[in-house]
């Protein structure tokens, strides 16, 4: 008797955490979002930089309006390899020159690198070249966290890191105040804290 007892009274209360995790699902899953998030103000600085990743056009978008602010002088849009062979910068510029934007405020910089951490290592190699002291780096906002912890990351294993802030560019496929509730934004924050955790260990 009274081991069942027990158990029922687990299993009470297992039900009843269930609930109250449910019932509050409405103030934890946006944190879920907002965890991965970093988001600088922008200040003045040597050079823009548009991480790729974005088909949408919504990185470059904001870069654009940083350029067109004063903020930067000019942006350098990150090309890796995309579809068909073409890199992604050499679609992002004249899909925002078409948007009405110069195309003197864009610089194509075409590459191989296949990941966030490959793309810092060949970016901060170029922003060295260019002699950059400061750097405001462009990208979604559910991926500004992670980025910023890569470049750092990079940064300090070769030896130069410029003055870096984070610029997160909105996208209307993912809402922080309900992603759970389109899949975009459910596939977003999965792979997102997948790439997080894998970072976290070294892979």
């Amino acid at each position: 008797m009274g081991r069942r007892f027990s158990l029922l009274r687990f299993f009470l209360v297992l039900a009843t955490l269930a609930v109250v995790f449910v019932a509050a699902s409405r103030w934890w899953l946006p944190l879920v979002g907002s965890a991965l998030m970093v988001d600088d103000a922008p200040a003045k600085a040597d050079l823009g930089v548009v991480l790729g990743g974005d088909y949408w056009g919504y990185r470059i978008q904001r870069a654009a309006q940083l350029v067109q602010q004063g903020y930067v002088p000019q942006v350098l849009i990150s090309g890796p390899p995309g579809f068909y062979g073409v890199h992604e910068c050499d679609l992002a510029i004249p899909f925002i020159v078409r948007k009405g934007y110069p195309a003197s405020g864009f610089i194509p910089f075409p590459h191989d690198a296949l990941s966030t951490q490959a793309e810092a290592a060949v970016v901060l190699a170029e922003l060295r070249r260019r002699n950059v002291h400061s750097v405001l780096i462009v990208t979604s906002d559910f991926h500004t966290g992670r980025a910023k912890r890569t470049f750092l990351y990079e940064g300090r294993k070769i030896g130069y890191l410029p003055q870096i802030r984070m610029i997160a560019a909105g996208n209307p496929l993912f809402r922080i105040d309900h992603w759970w509730r389109e899949r975009e934004g459910q596939k977003a924050i999965f792979f997102e804290w997948t790439k997080t955790a894998a970072f976290a260990v070294g892979l």
